[in-house]
């Protein structure tokens, strides 16, 4: 995992704030059911002129920003 030197303000595939943003170039899992940090994942795709090696970019959404009425 990889965390980008310059991520955007708000989350480019939603709009929304968000809490972190990890950037991948493999699989991997995202379980987000029993998750009591995170509400939701939002994948953008990473420009391939920007990182060659990525393929794209995950947001982080804690229940707050999601509007979410579970505890943070």
């Amino acid at each position: 995992m990889y965390v980008p030197d310059d991520p955007p303000e708000t989350c480019p595939a939603c709009g929304d704030p968000y809490a972190s943003v990890s950037r991948h170039d493999d699989g991997f899992v995202v379980n987000l059911l029993d998750n009591e940090r995170y509400r939701r994942v939002c994948f953008h795709p990473v420009d391939p002129e920007a990182d060659a090696d990525a393929a794209f970019d995950c947001f982080h959404h804690t229940h707050r920003q999601t509007g979410s009425s579970a505890a943070e």
